[in-house]
This record gives structure tokens, C-alpha cells and sequence, in this order.
């Protein structure tokens, strides 16, 4: 190997060695704050002077009713993505192996909803919700999600489907399967990767909401984690309680990261899946 890709080489590294510093830093700080001691929350150095795990007491105390809030964030998050799923399936197929008039203005359209602001819808649908009843449901926190939720993986799973040869229908259709019977039997299975990185964005996505779960809740019970850490409380009406939310917050966070580090190799597939037919 010569000089130059050496050097090259440790350029490399270390421009990954430094974006993955830079990702990984807010998370270390949040744990390490997580298990000072409330009198050392301040404080700025790397590691704790002594490691205290009363944070993680205090989030659980029945006063903050944090366990129930974990527990709304699972069936919203979980049924978001399973219905966002569902349909973007069909649609995502849809768009991308039939042919109809307007297919590229309702794919643009579909798109576009994605880019409203949450806020800008947030007021009109808790004044409907209010009116219909469904204040402090969970349908109130679920289909507002499929707002963004299901945008995005229409356009996930359509680009992975486009990519998919059309030999397999054909060939399946030859063997004497039906269009349904050949997006069932075949394309379905081999779409998994595709399908299975789309969950994980989109739960991903649906379990960091905040906003809609805010506006549409004023029930402790009814509260996902994300709005539950937002409303702890300190010891006086003057303490802001530092320490518990850094260890809500890995606790939030933790779930995530090790989801991913779980089904890294199948989000890898599902997104370099179909990338050369």
C-alpha cells in the first residue's frame, strides 16, 4: 500500500472515528448526567464522581407515572406503524407496478402531506377531537401520526418496489397465480428487508412524537413518555429535576438504539436491497 492510500485510509477512519463522536456525544453526556447525584448534576466533568442510580428511583416514583407512559408510547407507536404498514403496502405496490391516470399526481400528493409542519394541523384536529369525544384516546394520538408516519413509508416502500423485477409477477402468473396470489407468495416475502427497514423508521418516527401527544392529552394516564419527562416535576415548585429526565431520556432512548443494534443487518439489507435488478 502506498503512502497516499495510507493516509487516505486514515482519513477515512477518521472522519467516521469524528461523525460517530459527534452522534454518539449528546447520548454519553445524557447517560453520565443520569447517574450523578442530584447535588452534582452540574457538574462538567467526563465521568461521575461517583456513580448514583437515584435518577433512575425518582423516574419511577408513582407520582410521575412514567411506567404507564412507556407502556402509551408502545401502543401508539406500535399500532401507528402497523396500520401505516399495512396501507402503505398496498398503496406503495400499487404505485409502483400499475398503471392509472394521475399515478404521479397522487404519489406527489401523498408526498406533500409529509411536508406540513405538525403545528399547522394540530389546532383543527383538536378542535375535531373535542367535538367528537376523542380527547385523551388513544385513536387521538394514533391518527394524527399516520400523518407523517404513512407518507414516508408509501415513499419508502414504492421506490423498493420499483426496483423489484417484473419477471417475478410474470413468471408466477405463468405458473398460474393471480396478480393478488403473486403479491402475496412472492413479492411479499422478498420485499421483507424492504418492508422491515420501513417498520423501524416509522416506529422510530411515531415513538419520538411529541407535539400531537402534548396537544391531545391532558390525562396523566394518557400521556406518552416523550410528554411525561417534559412534566416532571422537583422537589419544590422551583426545582427543575435535571437528574430524572436525563434518565427518562435514556430510558426513552435505550429501546431504540438497541432495536437497531438488534436488526442493524436487516435494515442494512432492506436498504440495499433491489438496488441493481
Amino acid at each position: 500500500m502506498t503512502t497516499t492510500a495510507k493516509w487516505r485510509t486514515w482519513l477515512l477512519h477518521l472522519g467516521v472515528a469524528a461523525v460517530v463522536a459527534y452522534c454518539l456525544a449528546p447520548f454519553y453526556w445524557m447517560l453520565v448526567s443520569s447517574l450523578r447525584r442530584s447535588s452534582e448534576i452540574f457538574d462538567t466533568s467526563l465521568l461521575p464522581s461517583s456513580v448514583s442510580f437515584e435518577n433512575y428511583r425518582a423516574v419511577f416514583q408513582p407520582s410521575q407515572g412514567f411506567g404507564r407512559a412507556l407502556l402509551n408510547s408502545l401502543v401508539v407507536a406500535g399500532t401507528t406503524t402497523t396500520a401505516a404498514l399495512l396501507l402503505a403496502t398496498f398503496t406503495a405496490y400499487a404505485m409502483a407496478r400499475l398503471e392509472f391516470r394521475f399515478k404521479r399526481l397522487i404519489l406527489t400528493l401523498i408526498i406533500a402531506t409529509s411536508m406540513f409542519p405538525v403545528v399547522s394541523i394540530v389546532v383543527p384536529l383538536l378542535k375535531l377531537f373535542t367535538d367528537i369525544g376523542w380527547i385523551n384516546t388513544y385513536q387521538a394520538m394514533i391518527v394524527p401520526s399516520m400523518s407523517f408516519v404513512l407518507p414516508l413509508a408509501v415513499w419508502n416502500l414504492t421506490t423498493f418496489f420499483r426496483q423489484m423485477p417484473d419477471e417475478l409477477e410474470e413468471a408466477a402468473m405463468i405458473d398460474g397465480c393471480t396478480r393478488g396470489q403473486a403479491f402475496r407468495k412472492v413479492i411479499i416475502p422478498l420485499a421483507a428487508p424492504g418492508i422491515f427497514t420501513t417498520a423501524i423508521i416509522s416506529f422510530i418516527a411515531a415513538w419520538n412524537e411529541f407535539l400531537i401527544a402534548l396537544s391531545m392529552t391532558n390525562k396523566q394516564q394518557m400521556q406518552t413518555a416523550t410528554v411525561a419527562i417534559s412534566k416532571f416535576t422537583g422537589a419544590t415548585q422551583f426545582d427543575i429535576p435535571f437528574g430524572s429526565q436525563m434518565a427518562a431520556g435514556v430510558l426513552v432512548t435505550v429501546p431504540l438504539v438497541i432495536m437497531v443494534l438488534v436488526f442493524q443487518r436487516r435494515i442494512v439489507a432492506g436498504l440495499t436491497a433491489g438496488a441493481a435488478k
